[in-house]
């Protein structure tokens, strides 16, 4: 099933939690709104925390993605359109958790995210996909949906941890049932320059995926931590924080960033980082 329209659907997957993907996911949704691009984020983490950050109380959902992927529900039913942020969201809470376990039991399973899209996709530029931070059969739908991934990583001693079996998994799938998936970009998160340990992990980055790298890099700030908690991207929440002005910086970069596809990162050994401990 090929995908037509010129909708970029882009999944943001790392199997290691806390490494700002949610966050990412979020800001970066609201920025192309901000920016004229028609945005859906589609919340696939059982968790729901891209559904909270986006204003939406994921306890009093009737209807989540868990039923479309189930297909008990048209996506068109489900999603909930200009949410604070500005972008449509579709929606996601605990009960996805009994939709990675009934997919293990459906026909062609790892499609039925990519098959609730297909009714949808000319109505956006881009789609976004928040995935759980782990490698089950919900990232396996969202990989097997995307034309591509980006990688939030935390620039600490651990963030290369599961990178290896992302990579892994995503050259699995571009053999088998995706074979335009690549990796769009690497966001480096929660970065302090001043920090040695995190200026090295970037420096091995660079050196070994080179310009999927991407160069504005999203420091540690109070302002982007609160945000969530009040339901809005930083943008609305404080658009003079360095944390906004980073993902504006950075969602600029995604959308001029199309040739950055010409280097493709194959499955290879990834860097080890010296510890300064």
């Amino acid at each position: 099933m090929k995908n037509t329209s010129s909708s970029k659907i882009i999944a943001f997957a790392n199997q290691k939690g806390g490494v700002g993907k949610t966050t990412s996911c979020v800001n970066i949704a609201a920025s192309m709104t901000i920016c004229g691009k028609k945005v859906l984020l589609v919340d696939i983490d059982p968790q729901g925390n891209a559904t909270m950050g986006s204003g939406v109380n994921k306890n009093a959902l009737e209807k989540s993605s868990n039923e479309v992927l189930l297909e008990q529900a048209k996506i068109t039913d489900v999603i909930i359109a200009n949410v604070p942020g500005g972008y449509d969201l579709l929606p996601a809470n605990g009960s996805l958790t009994s939709a990675e376990v009934s997919l293990l039991r459906i026909n062609k399973r790892e499609y039925k995210l990519k098959e609730a899209l297909v009714s949808i996709l000319p109505n956006y530029d881009y789609i976004l996909f928040d995935c759980p931070p782990s490698l089950n059969m919900l990232t396996i739908n969202a990989l097997v949906a995307a034309s591509s991934v980006i990688i939030p990583m935390q620039c600490e001693y651990y963030a290369l941890e599961g990178l290896s079996a992302l990579l892994s998994t995503m050259e699995q799938i571009r053999g088998s049932v995706n074979s335009v998936l690549k990796v769009e970009g690497i966001i480096l998160t929660m970065y302090d320059p001043r920090n040695r340990l995190a200026v090295e992990v970037e420096q091995q980055l660079k050196r070994h995926f080179k310009d999927k790298v991407y160069n504005t890099a999203i420091p540690r700030n109070v302002r982007l931590a609160e945000a969530p908690s009040h339901g809005v991207p930083i943008i609305l929440y404080d658009k003079s924080s360095r944390g906004a002005s980073a993902y504006m910086a950075l969602t600029g970069e995604i959308l001029r960033g199309q040739d950055k596809n010409k280097i493709k990162v194959e499955n290879s050994v990834i860097p080890e980082v010296v510890n300064y401990e």
